[in-house]
């Protein structure tokens, strides 16, 4: 049944605060806030803790139990559901009904609302266990979020503390809010409010193994406005989640020019990508240019591997994000300052390395205290007309020689099969359709974003060929190298491509109709290859 719809006199545009309702979870600006709002003659209510941290700096409040003759109990649950509140913010001041219900009852009018919310997000990011994390999902106070947001001709409504200064400016300049502030700080409520509820639903449903349900909703927490998108004539914004995963989201900018859209996205995908080797077994950088890869390698030192990575593509190399799975070093910025990039992120730096860094004073560098776990369950979520795609983070991984099936009659060497997982490794992060040729280590040649698989192996083997000539080399890195394909080849051609490159091992998920076609033509080059039964498309 639809509400009823009447006709009210136009609110007035001034609207005076004589009485605020107050109740913060973090309680930053508050008592300089409550003061201000008390010299201007403002009444203040409040509850639990806001309440005993206002008396405490010397305020006169009122308590909500008093305001509706019933104490806060069931620990808190049931404090503020009440028609002394409710009815105090949702009361049209302008409509006769309102008003005279408002003395029957003896409801005072709520002029002002400030709230956060219980710390839900930061509960579940610290990861704490399911118990605490419903105790920390906050009823009363979205309530009364949404009840002061509706009644907004009336009620000004801040959840946000950086909102404190405009709220007082229009109080002590005025005596009270413009209409146009209200709805301002309204609609923030209501996004606020909603990215919580989001928080909320979307844990519930991790939480209880529900992989599809039947309303997402999503939210976030506006971090940075861009100058505009990909592209100039688009406008952008960053926010940040409840997500914690450590990335550019997370991360510190110890310098350089503001992100862009594009940097931003670039340099996630750097981060996910060397995020994929652990540290304590070798050094590794990856060079990432419009989202895929143009060079990763592991080394004996940082600046080895990205010396290393480097060679594969110097060329596309300029002006792209460098990504470190050890924190950056004086030598390892040396190297990196004589090249133009665009962006260096790694889990931390040294002070010499940030002195380096620092005389290039464009080039960001990002500290991000951590490594992403490649393992972490999480979301990607892609708009289409209409509607979200919604997909679990693609998280699988080929761990080993064991979760591999040797199809060919040669077994691949114990440095071809090390080779065969970093390359599958690096395949999960490059567009459909990706072929990735490495030796050693070393990433000898990258196709990616081809509409045919056996055009990406010839890209792939054309540019470890330019690479060869930029760096005087006899023969292009391909030769003696190991291949990987993010699917199974379809035909027997891009695996003959891969041979005719000087590919010796090949390392691809299977399931073709024509595999036995495939693996023939592998015997029949002396060639081993594996089977991973795992596929990573990237679109």
């Amino acid at each position: 049944m639809s509400p009823t719809v009447k006709s009210h006199a136009e609110p007035a545009d001034l609207q005076p605060v004589r009485r605020a309702l107050i109740s913060l979870s973090d309680k930053t600006g508050l008592i300089e806030f409550a003061t201000a709002l008390a010299a201007k003659g403002v009444e203040l209510v409040s509850t639990g803790g806001t309440s005993k941290a206002l008396k405490e700096a010397g305020l006169t409040v009122r308590d909500v139990a008093d305001l509706t003759g019933f104490p806060e109990m069931m620990d808190g649950r049931v404090k503020t559901l009440h028609p002394m509140v409710h009815g105090g913010l949702l009361a049209v001041r302008d409509d006769a009904e309102h008003k005279a219900a408002m003395e029957s009852h003896g409801i005072g009018a709520i002029d002002l609302l400030c709230v956060n919310l219980y710390p839900f997000e930061e509960t579940v990011a610290r990861g704490a266990g399911y118990d605490e994390c419903i105790e920390n999902i906050d009823i009363g106070g979205p309530a009364m979020i949404r009840a002061a947001s509706k009644n907004h001709a009336y009620v000004a409504v801040v959840v946000d503390p950086a909102d404190f200064a405009g709220v007082l400016a229009g109080i002590e300049q005025e005596g009270g809010t413009r209409r146009a502030l209200r709805q301002r700080l309204a609609q923030k409520a209501y996004a606020r409010t909603a990215a919580y509820d989001a928080a909320i639903s979307n844990w519930f449903a991790g939480a209880i193994g529900e992989t599809a349900p039947k309303w997402r909703a999503f939210g976030g927490e506006l971090k940075q406005t861009l100058r505009y998108g990909e592209n100039p004539h688009q406008h952008a914004a960053f926010y940040v989640t409840g997500d914690r995963r450590p990335g550019v989201a997370s991360a510190v900018q110890v310098q350089g020019k503001e992100l862009s859209y594009n940097n931003i996205n670039d340099t996630d995908a750097a981060f996910e990508l060397v995020g994929e080797f652990d540290p304590a077994q070798a050094p590794a950088v990856a060079i990432i240019k419009h989202a895929n890869p143009c060079g990763v390698a592991t080394g004996k030192t940082l600046a080895d591997a990205y010396r290393k990575a480097l060679a594969c593509d110097p060329v596309s190399a300029f002006g792209g994000i460098i990504a470190l799975n050890r924190p950056l070093d004086a030598e390892t910025a040396e190297e990196i300052a004589k090249l133009f990039t665009e962006v260096i992120v790694a889990p931390d730096a040294d002070e010499k390395a940030r002195a380096i860094i620092g005389a290039k004073k464009n080039l960001r560098l990002l500290v991000t205290g951590g490594l992403p776990d490649p393992e972490t369950a999480g979301l990607t979520v892609r708009t289409v007309a209409g509607g979200l795609l919604v997909q679990s983070r693609d998280d699988g991984r080929i761990a080993g020689p064991d979760d591999v099936r040797v199809v060919t009659k040669r077994v691949p060497s114990p440095q071809e099969m090390a080779d065969l997982l970093f390359a599958f490794r690096i395949c999960k992060h490059v567009k459909s359709n990706a072929i990735v040729y490495v030796k050693d280590g070393v990433t000898a040649g990258i196709g990616a974003g081809q509409m045919s698989r056996v055009d990406s192996a010839h890209i792939a083997a054309r540019k470890a060929e330019e690479a060869a000539r930029t760096a005087g080399w006899a023969e292009p890195l391909t030769r003696g190298s190991v291949v990987a394909s993010d699917a199974f080849f379809p035909f027997a051609d891009g695996l003959i491509a891969a041979a005719e490159a000087g590919a010796t091992a090949i390392i691809q998920p299977g399931g073709s109709m024509r595999d036995e076609e495939v693996i023939a033509a592998a015997d029949e080059r002396g060639l081993a290859m594996v089977f991973t039964g795992m596929r990573h498309f990237r679109h």
